[in-house]
């Protein structure tokens, strides 16, 4: 009996708690661990090193002091994250005869959607000496929305249980910021605002226990499907500095805080085909997950040996190691009427182990103005990017498709007389193959069957890529 109201708690858990898992760990994180590229269409077009340099409503992410430069203005700016990626499943198998062997999946490729991610923002100045500024802004992070299929040569897609779609997720932060300029050589800025929005994520799990009490695992007529939309309100915060010590000479630090996730969702599960589900019911929806994101710490050196000249050199590092695990908590969720088991049962709090790292990352870009006549003149940008990942090795899984990065980027202005500002970029990322070898693999399926001593089959092991290209478009408008 006690192995039978494990394998029911299984069911009702998995599917809230993977749904959760790819839902939020995919759309809320920052670049060193989840997203595949740092964001704005100006500071990307010098390879995200913007630190000191930052001087628009940009710099609300990069360096809130930089506010001081912005001026009265308005800007938007908008850029498509076009990402692939393939996974291709091994695992191993020990046949009757003690012998391990590696048993490799079909390839399956993920794809992202033509989205436009946006920044949106103004920004205010005043005082006798336009010290003050006041900013408010919009922005989404640079977030790969990976589909998968649900098929591959008439079979079951291999990376079902880690993930299907995040089609129709939404995520931006919202805020308000404000900077100061007491002297020249002193630029101080802070932000609070909110991460809110909405997910919509689709995975199968499987009913069965690893040691084969009610099927062989893996078996598609145990798999399940779930979908979850979730909502997030949660608070964010950020401050900066930079000094000038010499006309030529910026420094620039900031400190964006960690996050704290405590959101509530609602989970909706189609049950097996397996005979002992043909009466079964989920009763109750709403979950609860818990999980932490990282603070970010950002240092950059911008020089500019005459006018038309700015280049900059700037280091990242996110403090992942707080990201440890996710905890959810359903809320009544219970299954009812599963053929040979009591009804209905409550489904227990569980947690998955994430053991992320803290990761670093190193910039380097450069502008160069042109000036043409008839009040045009033209900035001409390129930069280079290393984002070291945030996922150990054994961690890594289609759900989090995310390796160490390099990026390059080129990206100009034109700027129309006193007051527009024209801008575009073009930034590719690349990411070395990644190998999980199905012995080191540690992303099992959610199978929290207490007391039963076998271990789940892990789901990640195999081979990866990823790769993307960012084009992106902006406009500013600067009041005199």
């Amino acid at each position: 009996m006690e192995r039978r109201r494990g394998v029911i708690r299984a069911l009702a858990l998995a599917a809230g708690f993977i749904v959760l898992d790819a839902a939020f760990a995919h759309s809320t994180a920052q670049a060193g661990g989840l997203n595949f590229s740092d964001r704005g269409v100006k500071p990307l077009g010098r390879g995200g090193a913007w630190v000191a340099g930052a001087d628009d409503v940009g710099a609300v992410w990069y360096n809130p002091a930089g506010l001081a430069d912005a001026g009265t203005s308005l800007m938007a700016d908008f850029a498509w994250l076009n990402h692939t990626s393939s996974f291709t499943r091994k695992t191993q198998v020990i046949d009757g005869a003690g012998t391990v062997r590696v048993y490799q999946f079909p390839t399956v490729t993920g794809k992202s959607p033509v989205l436009p991610i946006p920044t949106l923002g103004g920004s205010y100045n005043w005082g006798k000496k336009k010290q003050f500024t006041v900013a408010g802004a919009l922005y989404a992070p640079y977030t790969a929305i990976t589909s998968f299929p649900t098929q591959v040569d008439g079979q079951p897609a291999p990376q079902r249980y880690s993930l299907i779609s995040l089609d129709g997720s939404a995520l931006v932060n919202v805020g308000a910021w404000f900077a100061w300029k007491p002297i020249e050589q002193i630029r101080l800025g802070i932000g609070v605002g909110a991460l809110v929005g909405t997910f919509t994520s689709t995975v199968f799990f499987n009913a069965n226990p690893a040691d084969r009490l009610i099927g062989a695992p893996e078996d598609p007529n145990y798999d399940s499907e779930g979908k979850l939309t979730a909502h997030i309100i949660s608070p964010v915060a950020n401050l900066g500095a930079t000094f000038v010590p010499v006309k030529y000479v910026r420094i620039g630090l900031s400190y964006n805080l960690p996050i704290w996730i405590n959101a509530p969702g609602d989970m909706q599960v189609r049950l097996p085909n397996a005979v002992l589900f043909d009466k079964a019911t989920v009763s109750g929806e709403d979950v609860r997950v818990k999980f932490k994101l990282p603070g970010i710490f950002r240092a950059g050196i911008e020089v500019r040996p005459i006018e038309a000249i700015r280049a900059e050199v700037s280091y990242v590092r996110e403090f992942w190691g707080i990201h440890d695990e996710i905890q959810v908590r359903p809320e009544n969720i219970g299954l009812n009427n599963v053929t040979g088991f009591p009804s209905p049962y409550y489904v227990p709090t569980i947690t998955l182990p994430r053991h992320f790292q803290d990761s670093n990352s190193f910039r380097v870009g450069a502008q160069g103005t042109i000036n043409i006549k008839n009040a045009y003149k033209i900035d001409l940008r390129a930069g280079f990017n290393y984002d070291q990942s945030a996922i150990p090795t054994p961690y890594l899984s289609p759900l989090t498709i995310d390796m160490d990065k390099y990026t390059v980027s080129f990206g100009g202005s034109l700027h129309v007389g006193n007051h527009w500002r024209l801008d575009a970029v073009y930034a590719r990322i690349f990411a070395p193959d990644q190998e999980v070898s199905p012995a080191e693999a540690a992303v099992p399926k959610v199978n929290p069957v207490r007391g039963n001593p076998t271990a789940t089959e892990s789901i990640n092991g195999g081979s990866y890529t990823a790769s993307a290209n960012v084009f992106g478009v902006g406009v500013n408008y600067r009041f005199k």
